[in-house]
C-alpha cells in the first residue's frame, strides 16, 4: 500500500476558492494562503449539528482518531450530507517527537498534508510570538524600576518543540533579576488556550489582559493588563484568531485552527471554527484529543460550556489491538489472535462509554478502526460488549477506503444525530468549590476511589478558592490511564489521583491541576521522528508521518 505522503502527492485537492464555494462562502470573505488554504472569518446563517469524535485511552497500538474523524465527514459527504469538520492544528512537537503527522492518515486526511504539519498559515508561531511578549515586557518593566512591585513572575515563556532542558531554566543572568524560570510548550500556553476559546476579537483581548503573570510584594495577583501587553498581543494574534480552511482528500471542507494538547492543555480546536462549521454544514464533525478522559471531558466541561455547545451524538473510538495492549498484550505481539487480552482490555471502552451516556447524557456510537489483522471473531467480541449497553459497534476502514470504509458508521451517527437529544449533562456544577470539581471528575469520569491534594495544591486552593469562583478546571494528566499512573491500563480500581499543583489561568478562564507526573513541557524520545525525516534537492519531504 502506499504510504501516506504519497497518497496525499497522488491526490487533486480542489482550489480553496471552489471548497469554500461550495459552503457558501463568498471569495471576499478568505484570505488565501496559496491555492488550497485560506482564513475566514465570516459566518454563515445555519445552525448545524455537532457530533463529538473521542476514543479510548491511547497506546502504543494507537487507535486513529482523527483517521475516523475525516473518514467519517467523507462517509457522510459521500451520502449526500452537507458536512465539515472542525479539527485541531497539529504541533511540531509531536510532528518531529513520538507521533510524526496529525492530519490523519491512509486515504483519509487533510490537506495540503505537508503544510497543515509544519508552519501552516503561521498560528503556532503567532501564539509564541505573544506568549513571550508578555514575558519580555514583564522583564522589561522590572528592569526600569518594577512600578508595579512584582516579586515573583509566574508567566513563562514557550517554544513549539519538545525540549525537556527547558522545563527549568534560570534566566536573567548579567541585569540583576535572576530567577529560576522554564518554558511551556506552545500547545499548553495560556495563550493557545485563551485563542481558542475567545468568541471574537474583543473578547480575545479582555482574556489577554486577564491573565495573571504574577504576584506583587502584598500578595496581589498581578496581570497583563497592567504591564499594558494585552494591545500589542492581540495585535499578533489579530489573523491567528480567524479559522483555517482546508479540505480532506475527498473535498469535504475541514476547519482547522487550534491546537491545545488534551493531557495538558483541554484538547479541543477553537470555539470559533466550530461555530463556523456549525453555520454553514447542517452537520460539523469534531474531535476531541486522546482518550474521552481527558479531551471529551473537557470538550464538554470547559468548551461546551463555554460556547454553549450541545452534541447531538459522541462517536467512540476504539481498535482491537489497542485493547488488548490494554489488555496487557505487547506492541509486537498484537497481531495475534488473542481473545482473553481482548476482553480483559474491554472495560477501558465500557468505561468512556457509560461516561459519556451515563454522565454527559450523550447518544453513543463506538467506531472500531479496523486493521488487516483484526478477525471477523475479535470485531464481533466488540460488538457483543457494546450490545450490553445498548451501544452500537460498528466497523470502518477509513485508512485504507477512505469515506468508503465508513458509510455504515455514517448511517449509524446520522441515525443517533437525528434523533432527539436532550440538554448536555456535566460532570461538576460550576458552583462547587475547587477540591470538589477536581474530585468529581477523579471519581466519576476516571473511576478513582478519591483525590489526594499535595501541600502545594492545597496552599493554591486556599489562594485561588474565592478568585476561580464559578471556573471549570482543567486536569493535567497521563492520557495512557484513567488514573494518573500510566502503568495502570485498562479499567483501574481502587486507585488514589495525586494532585501535587495548581495553576491559576483567569484569561483562559479556569484551574489547571497537574496529576502525577505529567510535565507542560514535554521531551523528545530516544529516537525522535525527527531522525527519520530527509528532504531532497527539489524540496520533497519524507518521513513526516
Amino acid at each position: 500500500m502506499l504510504s501516506d505522503i504519497e497518497i496525499a502527492r497522488k491526490a487533486k485537492p480542489k482550489p480553496i476558492t471552489e471548497v469554500a464555494g461550495a459552503l457558501g462562502i463568498k471569495e471576499e470573505h478568505l484570505i488565501p494562503y496559496g491555492k488550497y488554504m485560506a482564513k475566514t472569518e465570516a459566518m454563515g446563517g445555519k445552525k448545524g449539528k455537532l457530533i463529538l469524535v473521542t476514543a479510548i485511552n491511547p497506546t502504543a497500538a494507537g487507535e486513529g482518531k482523527t483517521t475516523v474523524s475525516i473518514g467519517l465527514a467523507d462517509a457522510m459527504k459521500r451520502l449526500g450530507k452537507n458536512v465539515c469538520l472542525a479539527l485541531r492544528e497539529p504541533s511540531l512537537g509531536p510532528v518531529f517527537g513520538v507521533k510524526g503527522g496529525a492530519a490523519g492518515g491512509g486515504y483519509a486526511q487533510i490537506t495540503p498534508m505537508e503544510n497543515i504539519n509544519l508552519h501552516f498559515t503561521g498560528d503556532m508561531h503567532a501564539i509564541t510570538s505573544a506568549n513571550n511578549l508578555l514575558a519580555s515586557m514583564i522583564d522589561n518593566h522590572i528592569y526600569f524600576g518594577n512600578a508595579l512591585r512584582i516579586k515573583k513572575v509566574t508567566w513563562r515563556r514557550c517554544l513549539d518543540l519538545n525540549d525537556r532542558a527547558l522545563r527549568n531554566i534560570v534566566d536573567g543572568l548579567g541585569w540583576g533579576s535572576t530567577r529560576e524560570d522554564g518554558f511551556d510548550i506552545t500547545a499548553a500556553s495560556e495563550i493557545m488556550a485563551v485563542l481558542c476559546l475567545a468568541s471574537d476579537l474583543n473578547d480575545l483581548k479582555k482574556r489577554l489582559g486577564d491573565i495573571v503573570i504574577g504576584e506583587d510584594y502584598d500578595g496581589r495577583l498581578v496581570t497583563a493588563r497592567e504591564i499594558k501587553a494585552e494591545e500589542a498581543m492581540t495585535i499578533l494574534l489579530a489573523d491567528a484568531i480567524k479559522p483555517n480552511l482546508v479540505q480532506t482528500l475527498e473535498g469535504t471542507p475541514a476547519f482547522v485552527h487550534g491546537g491545545p494538547f488534551a493531557n495538558i492543555a483541554h484538547g479541543c480546536n477553537s470555539i470559533r471554527a466550530t461555530r463556523t462549521a456549525l453555520s454553514y454544514a447542517d452537520y460539523a464533525v469534531t474531535e476531541a484529543g486522546f482518550g474521552a478522559d481527558l479531551g471529551a471531558e473537557k470538550f464538554l466541561d470547559i468548551k461546551c460550556r463555554t460556547a454553549g455547545f450541545n452534541p447531538c451524538a459522541a462517536v467512540i473510538v476504539a481498535t482491537v489491538r489497542a485493547l488488548k495492549c490494554a489488555g496487557g498484550k505487547k506492541k509486537e505481539e498484537l497481531s495475534e489472535r488473542d481473545d482473553k487480552a481482548l476482553e480483559k482490555g474491554l472495560p477501558n471502552l465500557i468505561k468512556h462509554i457509560e461516561n459519556m451516556k451515563n454522565v454527559y447524557g450523550l447518544n453513543v456510537v463506538v467506531a472500531v478502526n479496523r486493521f488487516f489483522s483484526d478477525s471477523e471473531e475479535e470485531i464481533k467480541i466488540v460488538e457483543r460488549a457494546c450490545e450490553k449497553l445498548g451501544v452500537k459497534a460498528v466497523c470502518c476502514e477509513c485508512f485504507a477506503r477512505g469515506g468508503a470504509g465508513g458509510e455504515e458508521l455514517a448511517r449509524a451517527v446520522l441515525e443517533l444525530a437525528d434523533k432527539e437529544h436532550g440538554k448536555l449533562k456535566f460532570a461538576y456544577e460550576l458552583n462547587g468549590g475547587i477540591r470538589e470539581k477536581i474530585t468529581a471528575v477523579a471519581t466519576k469520569i476516571y473511576g478513582a476511589s478519591g483525590v489526594k491534594f499535595l501541600p502545594a495544591a492545597e496552599k493554591r486552593i486556599t489562594e485561588y478558592e474565592t478568585k476561580a469562583a464559578g471556573l471549570p478546571v482543567c486536569i493535567a494528566k497521563t492520557q495512557y490511564s484513567l488514573s494518573d499512573n500510566p502503568a495502570l491500563v485498562g479499567r483501574p480500581e481502587n486507585f488514589t489521583v495525586t494532585v501535587r499543583d495548581l495553576y491559576y489561568r483567569a484569561g483562559a478562564g479556569f484551574v489547571v491541576a497537574l496529576a502525577g507526573d505529567i510535565f507542560l513541557m514535554p521531551g523528545l524520545p530516544k529516537q525522535p521522528n525527527a531522525e527519520k525525516m530527509t528532504i531532497d534537492e527539489n524540496g520533497i519531504i519524507d518521513g513526516l508521518f
